[in-house]
């Protein structure tokens, strides 16, 4: 499964928010204001996940907003992330391959202007159905 949504608990802090996701050890940030906060969630949230996923590690179920409880200084928000999509992001590092072509092949693609690399990427993304 690469989608998930956990509830986090946002806490109003002196100096802005705290954010933690009881269901999950060690996922815990905070920002200055309630939007950094909420942005700040959904990018340990899929850092959390697959680092579980890597260690092969049973992934929790998520708590209901409604059995997660609270002080009168916090809230719950549900934050959602796609880890698949967030590997992609982060492992977006060029690797150089070595590849064979008609030299003919080689030519026309040259005369066009082609970015052999950009075609080869767009290509191998068609043909494993990602975008």
């Amino acid at each position: 499964m690469a989608k998930y949504i956990y509830p986090a608990v946002f806490t109003e802090e002196e100096n802005g928010f705290s954010v933690n996701f009881p269901d999950l050890d060690g996922a815990y940030t905070c920002g200055e204001t309630l939007s950094e906060a909420l942005a700040m969630a959904e990018d340990v949230l899929p850092l959390t996940l697959v680092d579980y996923e890597d260690c092969k590690q049973d992934i929790p179920a998520p708590s209901s907003v409604k059995d997660v409880s609270t002080d009168d200084n916090e809230f719950v928000s549900l934050v959602s992330c796609d880890t698949e999509k967030y590997r992609r992001l982060m492992k977006n590092q060029a690797v150089k391959k070595t590849l064979s072509i008609p030299e003919w092949l080689n030519e026309a693609a040259i005369a066009a202007g082609l970015n052999f690399s950009q075609v080869l990427q767009d290509a191998l993304k068609e043909k494993i159905g990602v975008n």
